[in-house]
C-alpha cells in the first residue's frame, strides 16, 4: 500500500506532462515557427484553398499538369488510404496498369514525343506523393500549352521556375510539385 500512492502520483504527473503539455507546447512552438507547415502546407488561389503542397492531387484536365498515379484505391489520392501497390516488378498485374497508364498518356498526349518519364505510369511508395520529375512535366508541355493556347516556351520557363533543386545541389533530385505548378500556372495570363 506504502508503494501505491507514489505510483499513483507518478503517473497522474507523467500523463499531465507527456499527454497534455508536451502536446501543447509542441503544437504552440510548431504554430510560431512553422505556421504553413503546421496548418498543411495548403496552397490558396483566389482566396479559396487548392490543395496542400505535401499530398499528390489528381489533375485530369488537360490544361493541367498531371501528377504520378495514385495507389490509394478507387479514390486517387486519398490521404485516408495511404499505400503503394504492394506490386512486385515481376507482377502482370503491374505490366498491365503500366500498360494501360501509356497507352492513356499517350492519348492525352499525342503531341509529346519521347519515351514516357516512369514518374508518370508507376505510383510512388505512399500512393500520395506530390512531386514528379522535371522530364515528366516537361514532357506533358505540348498539351498544357495547347489547352491553354500559350506558347510552349512559356510553359517551359514555369516548370523550370517551379523546380525545386537538390539540398547542396546534391542531396535528392531536381523535382516539381504538381499543385504548386498548377496553381503557378493558372496566375499566368491567357492569350
Amino acid at each position: 500500500m506504502s508503494q501505491l500512492r507514489p505510483a499513483l502520483i507518478l503517473l497522474v504527473l507523467l500523463t499531465l506532462i507527456t499527454g497534455v503539455v508536451y502536446p501543447l507546447l509542441t503544437t504552440q512552438l510548431a504554430q510560431w515557427w512553422f505556421p504553413a507547415q503546421a496548418n498543411g502546407s495548403l496552397l490558396e488561389a483566389g482566396g479559396e484553398t487548392r490543395g496542400s503542397a505535401l499530398i499528390g492531387q489528381n489533375f485530369t484536365r488537360p490544361e493541367y499538369f498531371q501528377g504520378r498515379p495514385s495507389a490509394t484505391g478507387d479514390t486517387p489520392n486519398n490521404p485516408l488510404a495511404s499505400s503503394g501497390s504492394n506490386l512486385a516488378a515481376s507482377n502482370p498485374a503491374l505490366d498491365e496498369a503500366v500498360k494501360q497508364r501509356v497507352a492513356a498518356l499517350r492519348a492525352a498526349n499525342p503531341q509529346a514525343g519521347g519515351p514516357i518519364p516512369v514518374d508518370l505510369v508507376t505510383a510512388s511508395g505512399s500512393g500520395l506523393d506530390p512531386h514528379i520529375s522535371p522530364q515528366a512535366a516537361l514532357w506533358q508541355v505540348p498539351r498544357v500549352a495547347a489547352a491553354r493556347r500559350l506558347a510552349q516556351e512559356q510553359v517551359r520557363q514555369l516548370v523550370e521556375h517551379q523546380t525545386s533543386r537538390p539540398l547542396l545541389g546534391f542531396l535528392g533530385e531536381p523535382t516539381v510539385n504538381v499543385l504548386e505548378l498548377n496553381v503557378a500556372l493558372d496566375k499566368l495570363p491567357q492569350s
